[in-house]
C-alpha cells in the first residue's frame, strides 16, 4: 500500500454519486485527489447536504431525481451512500435502468428481506457490485492482515475493540433507529465482521453476544420518539475452521487514545494494529494526534517489536477513516478502468458481514446463542 498518487491515465472515469451526507462528502474529497476522475452528477434530496457538496465537487451537476441520475449519458460508474434502508431500492432501480459498475456503502442491506433480494439481485447484474468496506485499507489493518500469516502462524484467536464517540447527528437523524439502520452492530461492526471473516479465512457457524443501550441518545426525542439504537457490547464468534473470534464496541469511550485495537493470536505469537481515530477529534492541548502502530510480539524470542505506520496527511484530511477511503476509491477506479478483474469485496462478503450483525442484534435481544444457519435459510 501506498501513499503515492497514481499518475493519470489516458480516459477520465465519471462518478454519479447518490447521497452527499457524511460519508458520501467523504467520498467526493477522495474521488478529488484521484488523477483522471471527476463527479459528473449528484443526486441529494437534502438543500444543506447539496451546499456542501458543490463546495467539494464544484463542476458536478445537481439532479433531482435516481432515475435523471442514471439518465446521464456519460457516467462510467456509481457511488451509493444514502442512508442504510435505502441501498437495496436503489441497487434493484439502477438494475433495471442501467447496471453500471457500482460502490455500495456499508451495510449492504438491513434486514433478511434485503438478503434476499440483493442475492436475487446480484445473481443477474452484469456489471461489477463493489461494498464499502473502508476498514480493510486503513493502512495498519492491511499491514496486521498482510503479516498475520508469518507473525502468528496461522490466526487462532483474533480479537477487534473499538472505543469510539457516539454516533454522529445526520440528516433526518436516520442513524438513531434500528429500522433505517439495521442496528448498531449491522451499521457499525458488518466492518469488523467482514475483518474477521477476511483475516481467518472462513464462514461463521455460530454467534454468542450480549449488549444494550447504556448511555447514548436517550436524552434525544424525535417526534415523541426515543432512539432505540444499541453503543455498547461483546460479540463472540465462532468460525467453521474452529478459530474463535470477539468485538468489543464501546460508544462512549472517545477519550481513548487509539480508535481500533486489533490483535491476532497464533502458535508462533501475536500481531496487533492500534488505529487513532479522527484527527479532528483528537484535543488541540495534547499536540499532535497519535500515530497508527502495528506491533508483532512473537514467543521466541520474546520482544516486541513495534512499527508505526504514518498516512498521508492530505489523505487524513480528506476522510475519518485513517486514509483507507482513498485507497478503496484506487482499487474501485482500477476494476472500472478494466485493470482488476473483480471486486474485492464482493457482495457475498457484504452479505456474509450484515448477516453476522443481524445474529449478533438477535443475539443480545433474545439472550441466546444464534446459529448461521438461522440467517442464511
Amino acid at each position: 500500500m501506498t501513499d503515492t498518487l497514481a499518475p493519470a491515465r489516458t480516459r477520465t472515469i465519471t462518478y454519479g454519486v447518490i447521497g452527499c451526507g457524511m460519508m458520501g462528502q467523504e467520498h467526493l474529497r477522495n474521488i478529488a485527489l484521484l488523477p483522471g476522475t471527476v463527479v459528473g452528477a449528484i443526486y441529494e434530496p437534502d438543500a444543506e447536504m447539496r451546499a456542501r457538496a458543490a463546495r467539494i465537487a464544484p463542476t458536478a451537476r445537481f439532479v433531482d431525481s435516481l432515475d435523471a441520475l442514471l439518465a446521464d449519458p456519460d457516467l462510467d460508474c456509481l457511488l451509493i451512500a444514502s442512508p442504510n434502508h435505502r441501498h437495496v431500492e436503489q441497487l434493484q432501480a439502477i438494475a433495471r435502468r442501467r447496471p453500471l459498475p457500482v460502490l455500495v456503502e456499508k451495510p449492504l442491506f438491513t434486514d433478511l428481506a434485503g438478503a434476499a433480494a440483493i442475492e436475487a439481485l446480484v445473481d443477474r447484474y452484469p456489471a461489477p457490485v463493489w461494498v464499502a468496506m473502508e476498514y480493510r485499507y486503513m493502512p495498519p489493518v492491511a499491514r496486521l492482515l498482510q503479516m498475520a500469516e508469518v507473525a502468528t502462524g496461522g490466526i487462532r484467536m483474533l480479537t477487534i475493540r473499538e472505543h469510539r464517540f457516539p454516533f454522529l447527528s445526520k440528516v433526518g437523524a436516520w442513524n438513531r433507529f434500528n429500522r433505517y439502520t439495521g442496528g448498531t452492530f449491522v451499521e457499525k461492526c458488518c466492518h469488523f465482521f467482514d475483518l474477521m471473516r477476511l483475516a481467518v479465512g472462513s464462514d461463521p457457524v455460530r454467534i454468542m453476544a450480549t449488549g444494550g443501550q447504556a448511555l447514548n441518545h436517550l436524552d434525544e426525542d424525535y417526534q415523541g420518539e426515543v432512539p432505540d439504537i444499541f453503543d455498547h457490547g461483546y460479540v463472540a464468534v465462532e468460525f467453521r475452521n474452529g478459530v474463535r473470534a470477539m468485538l468489543e464496541l464501546c460508544m462512549f469511550a472517545e477519550g481513548a487514545r487509539y480508535q481500533e485495537e486489533i490483535s491476532a493470536i497464533g502458535p508462533k505469537g501475536k500481531i496487533e494494529a492500534l488505529v487513532p481515530g479522527p484527527g479532528r477529534f483528537w484535543p488541540k492541548d495534547l499536540g499532535a494526534p497519535p500515530v497508527a502502530q502495528v506491533i508483532v510480539s512473537p514467543r521466541a524470542p520474546k520482544g516486541p517489536q513495534v512499527r508505526e505506520i504514518p498516512v498521508d496527511p492530505a489523505l487524513l484530511e480528506a476522510g475519518d477513516h485513517n486514509g483507507s477511503t482513498f485507497y478503496q476509491h484506487q482499487r474501485f477506479l482500477q476494476l472500472v478502468r478494466g485493470e482488476r478483474a473483480a471486486p474485492e469485496v464482493s457482495a457475498r462478503d457484504g452479505k456474509w458481514a450484515v448477516l453476522m450483525g443481524l445474529a449478533a442484534q438477535r443475539a443480545m435481544t433474545e439472550g441466546r446463542v444464534v446459529e448461521m444457519s438461522e440467517m442464511t435459510g
